[in-house]
């Protein structure tokens, strides 16, 4: 494998001109890639993204990796090779950076190939940002504009990156969202030192690479509907078990969760606890032969959830009045901070973070590292002056 990348430029040929050559390196053979990691082992830093589908499965579907480093570009097609997982060689490098913009997604893919260990030491430019005054959701072809006066096209963001063969102009588009995450590196971890901010991204960095941070557990799978919290508690505990039914049939069977059973049908039997086929029959549209498959654990679900005692509900959830007050009164402590540090209030502590503090928690990313510093401890002597009440909890069921 050559150790630099493909370079040509166009060159006249008679009245005929040659569309240039690209400048990365396409991997769809195991050779090519054992050769690929022998030859940028060592290297300081890695960029790295992915593309990927998710309309038709429970898993996103892995489609594209791109890669660069100082020997250059590489898009490593995992379709094509079906089994890539030896990259996993060079992305745990201990001496490699990882470059990457908003990596959640990112992280999420590599946790559903190897869920006990994540890809580190990590730098995501779009967290780094926002530490320096940028909008916390800030896009990489936002960024590159704003900090290195490069414009990227936009021409293939909505791809069908399944599909094969991909396009030259797909696969150079690819190719582009690495091409420039060193640069921007550069600039944000120099900007993060200038301002006594470097440790600040380092923990957060760190916090990315938390394998506990993608797991889905099931049991917790009812807290993404959100009327279900207005519920009573034993249609609270329909709804959990019924929930944490379609989790592992979707994980199982690699299928979207509302196409098993979608989110209205899980609240109306919660409210209607159907005991019998003929019931679940009458209650919903559902085909004779999902209702033939699966009533028996539907049923079975539905009378243990609701023979489970309460369960306290973590926020959100409707707030007392004085707890609204307190809530406001924190997040002008916040604004303030956030104000004086030139950042926006969200990357100090969210809304989700405040609510949560008033309402009882003390284990939340506000009350950690850097931020507990900057705003964690005033926040916690604002509450001492001003206690909010009690929060709110489940009621015993009747």
């Amino acid at each position: 494998m050559p150790s630099r990348p493909w370079h040509h430029s166009k060159a006249p040929l008679g009245s005929c001109t040659i569309e240039p050559m690209p400048d990365f390196i396409l991997i769809d053979q195991p050779s090519a890639l054992e050769d690929l990691i022998a030859d940028w082992t060592g290297q300081p830093w890695l960029g790295l993204d992915t593309e990927f589908v998710r309309e038709r499965t429970y898993h996103a579907r892995l489609c594209l990796i791109q890669l660069a480093s100082p020997k250059g570009l590489a898009l490593i097609d995992p379709i094509a090779l079906g089994d890539w997982r030896m990259l996993f060689a060079l992305l745990d490098a201990p001496e490699t950076v990882k470059i990457l913009h908003a990596a959640g997604q990112d992280l999420e893919l590599f946790h559903d190939a190897r869920p006990d260990r994540l890809p580190a030491p990590l730098f995501d430019t779009q967290i780094a940002a926002g530490l320096l005054g940028h909008p916390p959701q800030t896009g990489y072809a936002a960024l590159a504009q704003q900090l290195l006066d490069i414009s990227l096209p936009k021409l293939h963001a909505r791809s069908d990156w399944s599909r094969r063969p991909l396009g030259q102009s797909e696969l150079a588009y690819a190719a582009d969202d690495v091409r420039h995450l060193a640069a921007l590196h550069d600039q944000l971890s120099q900007s993060l030192s200038d301002k006594n901010r470097l440790h600040w991204a380092q923990a957060d960095h760190a916090a990315l690479s938390d394998p506990a941070r993608y797991r889905i557990e099931p049991e917790r799978a009812w807290l993404r509907i959100g009327a279900g919290r207005m519920l009573a508690p034993p249609e609270q505990g329909v709804l959990r078990a019924l929930a944490a039914w379609r989790e592992r049939e979707a994980q199982a069977r690699d299928l979207p969760r509302q196409w098993l059973l979608k989110d209205e049908v899980l609240l109306r039997w919660a409210e209607q606890k159907p005991d019998s086929v003929a019931e679940l029959t009458a209650s919903t549209a559902i085909g004779a032969k999902m209702i033939e498959r699966h009533a028996e654990a539907w049923i079975t679900a539905i009378r243990e959830g609701a023979a489970q005692p309460p369960q306290a509900v973590p926020p959100p959830y409707p707030l007392l009045p004085e707890q609204e007050r307190t809530i406001k009164r924190l997040g002008r402590i916040v604004q303030a901070r956030a104000s004086e540090l030139g950042v926006d209030r969200a990357v100090l502590a969210p809304r989700r973070e405040i609510e949560a503090l008033v309402l009882g928690a003390r284990d939340g990313q506000v009350l950690r590292g850097w931020r507990c510093e900057v705003i964690g401890t005033d926040l916690l002597a604002a509450l001492e002056d001003e206690p909010a009440g009690e929060p709110h909890r489940a009621q015993p069921a009747n």
